[in-house]
């Protein structure tokens, strides 16, 4: 049986999670938010669903010297103007209305986006975008926990400018001492670029060491 959440600020050991739901139902506070993240747990649901809280197993996760940046994305690089945390509302928005194949609807809807704008606002989500000509053409959006970027969404309206985001983003991290990228989901796309599927057990035990020398960065941008 899955748990359900009450008003204590507390979630079951992810370890426990079947088929990779924790838990469900609670909400979604800033302070519940950034607790699941700490502890490998993250909101994903749909529109009519209550909330539910996963941690998968295996876990797809990018080690950021294992980035693979094929010769025809690094030919696009200087097709974009990349920048850090100027549109986050925007970009969320345009990742919430992304068509995705195979996929109904988004699960980025109006109260995810609400609760990870405070996050934003807080300093813990941050956003990365491409512009071509002024425009925003491309971006991605997640979360910072310690030393571990959990990425959350990406969209492109032109080609290749959410992987040049990606790319830029990489190297950033590395300049700024993180450790991984948290990919959640394995994706064949993430697994092209180098991300890799790990149990969730090596991923709980990597996030705790992240955490326990964490990072002080006052802005992305």
């Amino acid at each position: 049986m899955i748990p359900r959440l009450t008003n204590n600020l507390t979630f079951p050991d992810p370890r426990t999670a079947s088929e990779g739901i924790v838990a469900y139902g609670g909400d979604l506070t800033a302070s519940r938010i950034l607790l699941a993240y700490s502890m490998g747990i993250f909101p994903w649901y749909g529109p009519n669903d209550p909330i539910i809280w996963w941690s998968p197993d295996p876990r797809l996760i990018l080690e950021l010297a294992d980035f693979k940046l094929h010769k025809s994305l690094r030919k696009k690089l200087p097709h974009f103007e990349i920048r850090f945390d100027t549109a986050f509302s925007q970009v969320i928005r345009e990742c919430g209305a992304m068509n995705r194949r195979g996929q109904k609807g988004s699960w980025i809807i109006p109260e995810i986006i609400e609760a990870y704008e405070v996050l934003h606002s807080m300093g813990h989500a941050h956003s990365v975008e491409a512009y071509q000509d002024g425009v925003l053409v491309g971006g991605l959006y997640g979360v910072s926990v310690g030393r571990v970027f959990c990425g959350e969404s990406m969209f492109a309206k032109v080609s290749d400018a959410s992987k040049v985001a990606f790319a830029v983003l990489v190297e950033r991290l590395k300049e700024w001492g993180y450790d991984f990228i948290d990919c959640q989901v394995p994706t064949e796309h993430l697994k092209s670029l180098g991300a890799k599927e790990v149990s969730r057990e090596c991923f709980l035990e990597r996030l705790g060491m992240c955490q326990n020398n964490g990072l002080s960065i006052s802005s992305w941008k």
